[in-house]
């Protein structure tokens, strides 16, 4: 997908500073200077493309209370579409990928705390049919905070 500067502009605001109000296009379309309708459709269309994969809120789930991990699992390479779907049935999952290594199925999980972290991996175990999943709990956090900034194209001189 070809991005215009305008694209470019919406993305350096929505990626770490999307507007929490009633009307967060018109903010953003205000920023831009294009209507509300135009700032959606942009938004839309970069989700539709595949340059953005997901909108929506990041929580520190520890400092919420609850308890996260990080885990993976030995799959074999022509069962790993089917041991991921089971993983992704869980609402507590906030993603899951693949990995070239011997645990090569990687996933999050969230829950209120460690009893119900234990009950979903014991669930996928059994569910998947591989395992146990390897429990991996934060010990240290080293957080990284990433923004890209898109540059707009510079306008030729005369």
């Amino acid at each position: 997908m070809n991005l215009e500067d305008i694209d470019k502009r919406i993305l350096n605001i929505i990626q770490t500073g999307f507007p929490i109000t009633h009307a967060p296009y018109t903010e953003i379309g205000e920023k831009v200077g294009v209507d509300e309708d135009e700032a959606f459709n942009r938004v839309k269309a970069m989700f539709d493309g595949g340059v953005i994969r997901r909108i929506g809120g990041s929580f520190d789930s520890r400092g919420l209370g609850w308890t996260s991990t990080l885990c993976a699992l030995k799959v074999p390479s022509d069962k790993i579409e089917e041991a991921a779907k089971v993983v992704s049935r869980y609402a507590n999952v906030t993603h899951n990928y693949e990995r070239n290594h011997e645990y090569n199925l990687w996933f999050t999980v969230i829950a209120p705390d460690t009893d119900e972290v234990d009950r979903i991996l014991k669930e996928i175990h059994r569910d998947s049919g591989f395992g146990p999943v390897r429990n991996m709990p934060l010990i240290k956090k080293f957080k990284i905070k990433v923004d890209f900034q898109f540059k707009e194209k510079k306008e030729a001189t005369a």
